[in-house]
């Protein structure tokens, strides 16, 4: 395979992506640009802040842990200051543990950034987020599930704050 040009438009088949030179379109399924102005209609000049969720890594740990190849000390391991800000500040969500399914787990957002400490800022509500906003340029946001009862955690989601200045 050549480099990567971000570009060059490629056309999706059944063979996967190829790149589109001067050649016949017969067996074209659909056109697509690999440029970060393609996702979802990004403007000219702006920032694209993405989102990932982490449920099927969730899933799979999830998937062995009942199978039997991981044990409970592997999946239920949360620092005590992840699940004191869990106890204290968390959201409750309406999923039960996949663990224990003994308590539902609680949602513990965390925010990084230049202006803010090196470790982080637990947000403990949306007021807080704003003012937040408003101090940092561009923030990384982590959300993590945590289970008070077993000690169950793991990143549900992160994504790129950017404030417009």
């Amino acid at each position: 395979m050549g480099r990567f040009e971000p570009e060059r438009t490629f056309k999706v088949n059944a063979r996967g992506l190829t790149p589109l030179r001067g050649e016949a379109r017969g067996n074209l399924l659909s056109v697509m640009s690999l440029r970060p102005e393609a996702l979802r209609g990004a403007g000219a000049g702006t920032q694209v802040a993405g989102e990932v969720d982490y449920r099927l890594a969730r899933n799979a740990i999830v998937s062995e842990f009942h199978k039997g190849r991981l044990s409970r000390l592997d999946v239920c391991d949360a620092h005590p200051e992840l699940l004191r800000a869990a106890v204290n500040v968390g959201d409750e969500s309406h999923e039960d543990c996949p663990i224990c399914d003994g308590a539902k787990v609680r949602l513990v957002s965390y925010v990084f950034g230049s202006r803010l400490p090196p470790s982080g800022v637990c947000v403990t509500s949306k007021r807080e987020m704003a003012k937040l906003s408003r101090t940092a340029k561009d923030l990384a946001c982590y959300v993590v599930e945590v289970c008070p009862s077993c000690s169950w955690n793991h990143l549900a989601r992160s994504f790129a704050f950017t404030s417009r200045r």
